[in-house]
């Protein structure tokens, strides 16, 4: 029978614990290459938890389970989301990096920034257009008006009395609402708050005369009796809410584009074929009822377009404010 002193087998196991440390030293760089290679990543410029993450988190378990790989989520707040656009500007181009965000910022930033560090039409190229994001204007339940003409009718009487509650300056709603007052010959002026919930308590408590948000921070409070819609914005009356009539059909054009949505972009050098595969998969993983489901309990409403339906909707919709934005004298400070 062989025999190892003590010293000696300690020694070989000392020896064999190097030997397998270097390996996996040597190896690990390998894997995590390839473990890199293999995953996409859908970067989102808020915080987890919002309306944008979860959109973000529903696509990317869909996008798995129809084969696209290993997908994750990547949150990157800050300056609007401006700071992840900028990641994934200078990402690779290939396909491994996808941004979702909000169309304002294609659409209204580069009418109301003095100076972006991205250009919208050539940094990032759009691969489909996902959903809808609408929005509502709202007012206290005890209000005298009940419709965008009696407010209208009220403002004329009130000219004072006209005050827009928004969550964020420069956005769609407060736009639409300056194109109004312009219209009318009536001041609304645009009350801005630090997020939806302390605009909706003034809303709710009459302090304001009307609030403006997406509909799904403000249907709890519509559904527990607190709110009155008025009208949502866009040309078609939405499926959450089928029974409120949109501020256009109203006669109120000036709400005609404050429909946010959102959609899927890549690096603006990225080919074709990379773009189109992500577009495909992108609309198929739409189609999912049980996807389009879930996007509509966050007041998402699923559209499923191709990236060319998103750029022709992002230049329109810029060509629609450009003058609103020129007459409106509003330049964004942040």
């Amino acid at each position: 029978m062989h025999y190892e002193s003590p010293s000696l087998t300690r020694r070989h196991a000392v020896l064999a614990a190097a030997l397998t440390a270097v390996a996996w030293t040597a190896a690990a760089p390998v894997a995590h290459a390839q473990d890199n290679a293999d995953i996409t990543r859908i970067i989102v410029g808020f915080a987890p938890g919002g309306a944008a993450d979860s959109l973000a988190r529903l696509y990317a378990e869909q996008l798995r389970q129809d084969g696209l790989g290993n997908i994750i989520v990547e949150n990157k707040p800050g300056a609007s989301s401006r700071l992840a656009l900028d990641y994934v500007k200078k990402a690779p181009a290939d396909g491994k990096t996808i941004f979702i965000g909000p169309s304002p910022m294609f659409t209204i930033f580069p009418l109301t920034y003095k100076k972006l560090s991205y250009d919208p039409d050539k940094d990032l190229v759009p691969v489909a257009l996902l959903t809808d994001v609408p929005t509502v204007i709202a007012t206290s339940v005890n209000a005298p008006y009940h419709s965008m003409g009696e407010y209208a009718q009220w403002l004329k009487k009130n000219p004072n009395g006209g005050s827009l509650g928004l969550a964020s300056i420069g956005s769609a709603g407060h736009l639409g609402a300056f194109a109004l007052s312009k219209e009318l010959g009536i001041t609304v002026t645009p009350t801005p708050y630090r997020g939806a919930t302390p605009m909706l308590v003034d809303v709710v408590s009459g302090n304001v005369s009307m609030g403006w948000d997406a509909v799904a921070s403000m249907m709890p409070l519509y559904k527990g009796g607190k709110l009155q819609f008025l009208g949502v914005s866009g040309t078609r009356r939405i499926k959450a809410l089928p029974q409120v009539p949109t501020a256009y059909e109203q006669g109120f054009k000036q709400f005609e584009f404050a429909t946010s949505w959102y959609g899927a972009y890549v690096a603006g050098s990225t080919s074709e074929a990379i773009r189109t595969r992500l577009q495909d998969a992108f609309i198929k993983a739409s189609s999912n009822a049980a996807t389009a489901s879930k996007l509509e309990d966050l007041g998402l409403e699923v559209v499923g377009k191709s990236g060319a339906d998103a750029r022709e909707r992002m230049l329109k919709e810029r060509a629609a404010w450009s003058p609103i934005v020129k007459a409106s004298g509003f330049e964004a400070q942040d």
